[in-house]
């Protein structure tokens, strides 16, 4: 009966640290979540810079899962190249062993005063910053007076026969062990709740050293899980960061495990204090990982890009949301994070429509026609999920760098599916009436045609840099591109007006349909440059009456 009240207490005061976490990771996303992008994104170009980063990220955050599913979903989609994002990870392995670290020391004497504060601001801070801080103080206390709990959980165990022969058999082969620890931090979600629980446990002496040895190395392994099997996209290469990770540690493991004994031997002449010897193996688990596998990263990224090669998609995947993951959607960052790559493959898909469309116009292909009709609809579907995902995030608790960002992403998303609408209904009308008819451009009014069509495809890809970056300078240049396409319109425009004296009625009503697709494609181009008014804050993106006139007809 005793034992059992034990482990009921033990399950509750975990539970109670694993809340206390929770809160912390909430709160420090919403209230740091944009800066906490900014420093890995300036990291990534430096693999060592990169794991610091991933282990400043990580130490805030207080999960390295939380980190793998922020990183992941940017070298996915191709974002963040694989080499530096896995420099990132084994920053937030050592981020983690360091927290385990910092709480292993004994502060439930500052876990009231946390919980007195967090309290306060939660309350009066209503939104904003000081309500996240205060989630943050929460989240701090509660998990300080979990672990001073667990720790005086666990001190009767050892005098508790039953328990302790319990413990004793499920702790005596080393290969057990490990497993057992990796299948309990894939459960908790948490290498840093189940190592201050295997500390703990040392310190009760209801482990043996080599026994804490094995499951300090399960519990390195069990971290890496999650992050495998969690991917937002099933394409095998969304895969590659999270299972390189799970590589570097299972490589770890595979070493470190025959040598349990000998390690246990020199950490305990090193420091007689069980739990001490439990931390700091940990520790240096992480770094010695970092420290290898750093100069492999290279040859390391070129073996999982090649083992786990992007697949084709099937038709009627491509409109499938591949990052729109619901189960991120109470950490509002990484709920963006992921929402951004899909407004990519909006882009993308606009791109292939345009790419499409030069093929309908210039060969009055009626089979382009179609595709664009069809890709069309593919990109409503597209924009509806995304619409559908962001409601449902909605923007209450939100920072303000956060709510902003949730906005630009909205923003982008419902102007790509606006272009995609004037390429599937006007253009591809266009098109079509060009195609039946049999008329021709001539070549002169195909040049400029293509060269203008060039310029918008630029301004596209441009404008879907600028969404990711969010850079100033790259919105003014797509603002000063758009303001030279619609210079270039007007000019080819006055050019092709020009050239009418002596056409055929054929050549006038060709010439008609060739102003009109240079006009839609000026309209296309300036639903993707919208972005660039978000980036730099300006409230009006239609600046000339042309545009002006639009607004006024969709109003």
């Amino acid at each position: 009966m005793i034992a059992t009240i034990a482990l009921i207490e033990l399950v509750g005061y975990v539970i109670l640290l694993l809340w206390g976490m929770h809160m912390v990771q909430s709160g420090v996303v919403r209230a740091f979540g944009s800066d906490l992008r900014r420093v890995i994104g300036s990291a990534l170009p430096n693999r060592f810079a990169a794991v610091g980063a991933g282990l400043v990220v990580t130490t805030l955050l207080q999960s390295s899962t939380a980190t793998a599913m922020m990183i992941t979903s940017l070298a996915a989609d191709g974002m963040v190249a694989l080499a530096p994002a896995l420099a990132v990870m084994l920053g937030a392995n050592i981020g983690t062993a360091l927290i385990v670290k910092v709480l292993s020391f004994d502060g439930s004497w500052i876990a009231p005063p946390l919980l007195i504060a967090g309290y306060v601001a939660f309350r009066r801070g209503r939104k904003g910053m000081i309500h996240d801080l205060g989630r943050v103080g929460i989240g701090l206390g509660l998990m300080l007076l979990g672990l001073h709990q667990l720790v005086l959980t666990i001190q009767p165990i050892e005098s508790a026969p039953v328990l302790g022969e319990i413990l004793g058999a499920l702790t005596r082969e080393p290969l057990l062990d490990l497993a057992l620890a990796a299948l309990l931090t894939w459960a908790a979600h948490s290498s840093v709740a189940v190592m201050l629980l295997l500390a703990s446990l040392a310190a009760g002496n209801v482990i043996t050293p080599v026994a804490a040895i094995a499951l300090v190395l399960g519990a390195n392994l069990g971290g890496a899980i999650p992050p495998v099997l969690e991917s937002p996209s099933a394409q095998p290469a969304s895969r590659r960061l999270p299972i390189g990770n799970l590589a570097f540690r299972a490589l770890g493991c595979i070493v470190a495990l025959p040598f349990a004994q000998p390690i246990a031997a020199t950490l305990s002449r090193l420091n007689p204090d069980p739990a001490a010897s439990v931390v700091n193996f940990h520790i240096a688990f992480n770094l010695v990982l970092a420290i290898v596998f750093v100069g492999l990263l290279g040859p390391a990224a070129g073996f999982l890009t090649r083992a786990l090669p992007e697949q084709k998609k099937k038709a009627e995947e491509v409109t499938q949301p591949l990052y729109l993951d619901e189960a991120v959607l109470d950490t509002p960052y990484l709920a963006l994070t992921n929402a951004s790559p899909e407004v990519l493959r909006m882009a993308d898909l606009v791109d292939a429509m345009l790419r499409r469309l030069l093929q309908a116009v210039t060969g009055n292909d009626l089979e382009a026609i179609k595709d664009l009709i069809r890709s069309g609809k593919a990109l409503d579907r597209q924009q509806e999920a995304l619409k559908a995902y962001l409601t449902q995030l909605g923007t209450d608790g939100l920072s303000v760098a956060d709510a902003q960002r949730h906005g630009h992403v909205l923003d982008f998303a419902v102007n790509l599916g606006h272009a995609g609408d004037i390429i599937e209904r006007s253009l591809a009308d266009t098109a079509a009436r060009k195609a039946k008819r049999g008329l021709v451009l001539t070549k002169e009014d195909e040049t400029d045609l293509r060269t203008f069509h060039g310029r918008v495809l630029d301004d596209l890809k441009l404008a879907a840099s600028t969404f990711m970056t969010e850079d100033a300078r790259s919105a003014q240049f797509l603002l000063d591109a758009k303001r030279q396409l619609n210079a270039m319109e007007r000019a080819s425009g006055r050019h092709h007006l020009s050239r009418l004296e002596g056409r055929s009625p054929g050549g006038l009503e060709a010439s008609t349909l060739h102003l009109a697709i240079l006009r839609d494609l000026r309209r296309v181009n300036s639903h993707v440059s919208t972005i660039a008014y978000d980036v730099l804050g300006l409230a009006d993106p239609l600046e000339n009456q042309d545009d002006a006139a639009e607004r006024v007809s969709a109003a």
